[in-house]
Protein backbone atom coordinates (compact mmCIF):
# COMPACT_ATOMS: atom_id res chain seq x y z
CA UNK A 1 0.00 0.00 0.00
CA UNK A 2 1.48 3.76 -0.86
CA UNK A 3 1.21 6.07 1.67
CA UNK A 4 -0.28 9.35 2.20
CA UNK A 5 3.03 11.12 0.57
CA UNK A 6 3.29 8.42 -1.87
CA UNK A 7 -0.47 8.38 -2.99
CA UNK A 8 -0.28 12.68 -3.34
CA UNK A 9 2.87 12.85 -5.06
CA UNK A 10 1.41 10.15 -7.47
CA UNK A 11 -1.54 12.49 -7.58
CA UNK A 12 0.61 15.72 -8.48
CA UNK A 13 2.32 13.39 -10.86
CA UNK A 14 -0.57 12.52 -13.02
CA UNK A 15 -2.05 16.43 -13.14
CA UNK A 16 1.03 17.54 -14.48
CA UNK A 17 1.09 15.04 -16.83
CA UNK A 18 -2.51 15.64 -17.78
CA UNK A 19 -1.31 19.40 -17.95
CA UNK A 20 1.19 18.67 -20.48
CA UNK A 21 -0.97 16.53 -23.07
CA UNK A 22 -3.28 19.09 -23.19
CA UNK A 23 -0.70 21.69 -24.04
CA UNK A 24 0.92 19.07 -26.58
CA UNK A 25 -2.75 18.60 -27.87
CA UNK A 26 -3.21 22.53 -28.38
CA UNK A 27 0.25 22.91 -29.94
CA UNK A 28 -0.59 19.90 -32.52
CA UNK A 29 -4.03 21.49 -33.36
CA UNK A 30 -2.30 24.87 -33.62
CA UNK A 31 0.37 23.42 -35.39
CA UNK A 32 -1.91 21.55 -38.25
CA UNK A 33 -4.37 24.88 -38.92
CA UNK A 34 -0.54 26.76 -39.76
CA UNK A 35 0.18 23.88 -41.53
CA UNK A 36 -2.66 24.45 -43.69
CA UNK A 37 -2.40 28.40 -44.03
CA UNK A 38 1.57 27.53 -45.08
CA UNK A 39 -0.04 24.95 -47.70
CA UNK A 40 -1.86 28.47 -49.01
CA UNK A 41 1.26 30.30 -49.56
CA UNK A 42 0.97 31.96 -46.32
CA UNK A 43 4.83 32.62 -45.62
CA UNK A 44 4.22 33.65 -41.70
CA UNK A 45 1.99 30.66 -41.23
CA UNK A 46 5.25 28.08 -42.41
CA UNK A 47 7.66 29.95 -40.13
CA UNK A 48 5.70 29.64 -36.76
CA UNK A 49 4.70 26.43 -38.06
CA UNK A 50 8.21 25.42 -38.04
CA UNK A 51 9.01 26.96 -34.63
CA UNK A 52 5.99 25.38 -33.09
CA UNK A 53 6.70 22.10 -34.38
CA UNK A 54 10.32 22.34 -32.58
CA UNK A 55 8.27 23.06 -29.39
CA UNK A 56 5.81 20.01 -29.99
CA UNK A 57 9.09 18.32 -30.57
CA UNK A 58 10.88 19.51 -27.41
CA UNK A 59 7.43 18.71 -25.22
CA UNK A 60 7.39 15.20 -26.36
CA UNK A 61 9.80 13.48 -24.21
CA UNK A 62 8.13 14.76 -20.98
CA UNK A 63 4.85 13.02 -21.88
CA UNK A 64 5.33 9.23 -20.95
CA UNK A 65 4.28 6.52 -23.27
CA UNK A 66 1.18 4.74 -22.06
CA UNK A 67 1.78 0.59 -22.01
CA UNK A 68 -0.32 -1.10 -23.96
CA UNK A 69 -3.17 -3.06 -22.57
Amino acid sequence: LATTGQSEADEARGREIRRREERLGRMQRDYEELADDCEDGDDRACREAISLRREIDAALPGIPVEAER
